[in-house]
């Protein structure tokens, strides 16, 4: 449990590294960002990256433009994204999926978890490929 705590915290760190211009010093992400994680069963490992909209030319998000157009698409509710619907596997190795920040001045906090990787992805589409 400990080792997950310091992977989110190194991940919380990431968000930091926006331009002081772009954020408030008392939030780590600005206005038009938000925190995307996804983690395995347990928290086993955990991944995140920032997400913000439009995207700058230093995205951290490898899939910005795409992620931000879907993003744009679902009204920035994640429960609505288009997705990428394709065939997936029935193995169960769940992953969870959250989302913080704010989206057009608008708070957002979603957490969803899914029965394997592929699942989400094709429910999530470009959001959370990273």
């Amino acid at each position: 449990m400990r080792l997950s705590t310091a992977f989110a915290a190194a991940l919380f760190t990431l968000t930091a590294a926006v331009p002081a211009a772009a954020a408030r010093s008392d939030d780590p992400v600005p206005d038009r960002g938000l925190f995307l994680t996804v983690s395995g069963s347990e928290n086993t490992w955990i991944r995140g990256v920032a997400l913000f909209c439009p995207p700058a030319p230093d995205a951290h998000h490898p899939e910005a433009a795409a992620a931000c157009a879907a993003m744009d698409e679902a009204a920035g509710d994640p429960d609505n994204l288009p997705g990428d619907p394709h065939p997936c596997s029935q193995e169960y190795d769940p992953v969870t999926a959250t989302v913080t920040g704010k989206r057009d001045g608008r708070p957002v906090s979603w957490q969803k978890t899914f029965p394997n990787a592929c699942v989400m992805e094709a429910a999530t589409g470009p959001v959370f490929r990273f």
